[in-house]
């Protein structure tokens, strides 16, 4: 079997259905997954801790449950990357940082265990930036993440690993999270389909990032993002939020949306970053086309909201729960992680009570345009083309305290669906003038994923991202 023929660059939609009809077996598909991990894992540092035995374990616990005649899960014996940041038993979680201790997890986190659930063989864990807090997957523990469209330049983050993983082939989706655009992000730049649900659709222990983050995943398929959300999302009545629930499952909603919908373009950021032309022309490639279907689209001035909220929520939301990690000895960590630190113990309770207020009443304002002004707003995933790798990781650790302007510039579009809760979703319509991947994202109104994907497959049909692949040097 050629390279080119391997079950492997399968959707993991495809991949489940052939293990379902014995056509390959879960064993020989992780076989073949650990095998190419060998080979292209060196050049990208995507995959950063690999236990081959639990994972072939894995694997053989679903064929032996599929030669039972025991119900088969939906996506058994597929195998799954999990982010360095959730708790999986019998792997450790280090965060990505050289001050947190490797000893192995004790208890799956929930989305862990509904991951298990649906059948998923976990097969190692992606790098990350040291506690999930830049767009660049660069750490002192485990080094750089490199994008396999072009090694020299970044794979994006918080979810980087995950993002060059199976952009690189490795896997057909990967466990990642977005606190501010770290699913988003990386799909941009290593042109995947990156959705970040709604707050409070992913079951999940407590709110990190004062409920801004949640779990989903990285895909080259709409279908396999619709796919795993049902499988992620079951509702959760121990939970903070109740999300409404789809009145029928993701998977379902591939089909072209209703032609009324009002589609807003938001092509200039409103927080005083410029925008890379290559990123406003993916946004306005994607508006013609969506116009051509018949919606009705046009340029607004959306309120996302102010800059000092969002730089705030930054440094001092993400600060907070940075402080509250297992932290082993603080002098290991990056300088920008040690500033960190030392800025939320300067920020006080009445300060940080302050600003989860502003940051609430501002959300009101933000989602009360959805409905009103227009049902789905269409923007650059990013303000920038690709970083180099190591860009941002740097601006970070050289002044920590600065503007960190390029930083802003990848993360600008981004971060107010997850201060709002809003789903949003990234799509790797465009190509940059060096022929990088180049994301549009879309954001819906509350609890509407199912718009996003019914966009997202028309997109998907038109612009035929899932059959580009990068080719590793």
């Amino acid at each position: 079997m050629s390279d080119a023929e391997s079950p492997l660059d399968k959707s993991a939609v495809e991949l489940a259905q052939s293990i379902r009809e014995g056509e390959i077996s879960p064993v020989e598909v992780m076989e073949l997954t650990l095998q190419r991990i060998d080979e292209i894992n060196p050049a990208i540092n995507a995959v950063i801790w690999l236990d081959r035995e639990q994972s072939m374990a894995a694997a053989r616990e679903s064929q032996a449950r599929i030669s039972s005649g025991a119900p088969v899960r939906p996506f058994e014996g597929v195998p799954l990357p999990l982010k360095d940041f959730v708790n999986a038993v019998g792997q450790p979680n280090t965060m990505g940082s050289r001050a947190i201790d490797d000893a192995p997890a004790q208890k799956d986190d929930l989305v862990v265990s509904l991951f298990r659930n649906a059948g998923f063989s976990f097969v190692g864990r992606t790098n990350t930036p040291e506690f999930v807090t830049l767009t660049d997957t660069v750490n002192s523990r485990y080094g750089a993440t490199r994008n396999p469209w072009n090694t020299e330049r970044s794979a994006g983050g918080s979810s980087g690993g995950a993002g060059a993983a199976v952009a690189a082939g490795i896997a057909a989706a990967a466990h990642a999270s977005d606190g501010g655009g770290s699913i988003r992000v990386p799909a941009s730049v290593n042109g995947l389909v990156g959705f970040k649900p709604s707050r409070g659709r992913v079951p999940s222990e407590f709110g990190h990032w004062n409920f801004a983050s949640t779990d989903g995943v990285l895909t080259r398929t709409v279908k396999d993002s619709a796919a795993i959300l049902d499988v992620l999302s079951p509702g959760d009545r121990a939970g903070w939020f109740v999300t409404q629930p789809p009145s029928r499952p993701f998977v379902e909603e591939l089909h072209p949306a209703d032609t009324s919908l009002r589609i807003g373009v938001l092509s200039l950021a409103n927080v005083g970053v410029d925008v890379d032309d290559d990123c406003v022309a993916a946004a306005e490639q994607a508006a013609r086309f969506l116009e051509k279907l018949g919606h009705r689209v046009s340029s607004v001035d959306a309120y996302l909201f102010d800059p000092p909220t969002i730089g705030a929520f930054v440094n001092h939301v993400m600060s907070a729960y940075l402080a509250n990690s297992d932290i082993v000895n603080p002098a290991l960590c990056d300088p920008f992680i040690q500033y960190r630190l030392d800025s939320a113990r300067d920020f006080t309770s009445v300060d940080y009570v302050g600003l989860e207020m502003a940051i609430q009443l501002q959300a009101r304002r933000v989602v009360a345009q959805w409905g009103d002004q227009f049902d789905v707003l269409l923007t650059p995933t990013m303000a920038t083309t690709v970083p180099a790798v190591g860009k941002v990781y740097a601006e970070a650790n050289e002044d920590p305290g600065g503007e960190r302007l390029l930083e802003r510039r990848t993360a600008t579009f981004t971060v107010a669906a997850n201060l709002s809760g809003l789903p949003a979703a990234s799509f790797p319509v465009g190509v940059d003038h060096n022929g990088m991947p180049v994301g549009v994202q879309l954001i819906s109104g509350p609890g509407d994923e199912a718009t996003l994907f019914q966009l997202g497959h028309s997109l998907e049909q038109e612009f035929r991202w899932h059959e580009r692949r990068p080719t590793i040097a």
